[in-house]
């Protein structure tokens, strides 16, 4: 935990985190097709176990040991995703369950970054991330979930949005959010830190914000795949 933060603080974000999880958890749910609808309760169980894993690590100060390289976050709490991900975009299988999400409800899932953005703002007031990475500084992600309702109403369910410019605002929100994991991977006090020396991003390596990098940033970056992929297989038409 981090020394002298408001409760408020903490139990908003983990209440997002566990939204989050539950939102993806309905998705699931509400995809047509039936085998991905039958996944759904395994998806939520490893999921879960998945965040009671990063909390374990980060509440024993497994990522606080920030002269390990490469970054023990990193090894044990982001590559895993990463591999995931991958794993997931290059096996049929894993193809044919992006296919099945509902584009849609995808898309919403991008307005869990208006509270990440909150909360990341309320962490630089208490000195645990650098200005750099809240909206006052160099983050502009707080544009994509502000966005995110009207692309998924106007452009997918009344269908008043061309299929390019939902493609354009997906890649565009895939480098908002690249750009402020570039900054917070960086302004991290491990040795490969450049920024923020005065003021490291140390909420991180605390729990519960260790889900961040860990759970909730993975999820957004797959369903921005999962929508460019199901965007270009659309007909122009």
């Amino acid at each position: 935990m981090i020394p002298n933060l408001p409760g408020y603080v903490s139990v908003a974000f983990g209440l997002t985190t566990l939204a989050t999880l539950m939102y993806f958890y309905w998705a699931v749910r509400r995809s047509r097709s039936e085998a991905t609808r039958k996944k759904g309760t395994g998806i939520l169980v490893g999921l879960t176990v998945w965040l009671i894993i990063q909390a374990v690590l980060t509440l024993n100060g497994a990522y606080q040991a920030t002269a390990a390289m490469p970054p023990k976050i990193v090894l044990f709490g982001i590559l895993p995703t990463i591999i995931t991900i991958v794993s997931l975009s290059a096996t049929p299988a894993g193809r044919r369950f992006m296919d099945s999400l509902p584009l849609t409800n995808i898309t919403y899932l991008n307005t869990v970054r208006i509270i990440v953005e909150l909360v990341l703002w309320w962490l630089f007031l208490n000195k645990a991330v650098p200005e750099l990475i809240t909206f006052e500084g160099r983050n502009f992600d707080v544009l994509s979930g502000l966005t995110a309702p009207f692309v998924a109403y106007f452009g997918l369910t009344k269908g008043k949005l061309s299929r390019r410019l939902i493609l354009v605002w997906n890649f565009v929100c895939l480098a908002l959010l690249a750009n402020v994991v570039t900054y917070a991977l960086l302004s991290t006090p491990t040795p490969v830190q450049q920024f923020a020396f005065d003021q490291p991003n140390i909420a991180i390596l605390h729990f519960p914000f260790s889900w961040l990098p860990t759970f909730i940033v993975p999820l957004v970056v797959f369903g921005h795949l999962v929508s460019i992929r199901q965007l270009l297989k659309r007909p122009t038409a």
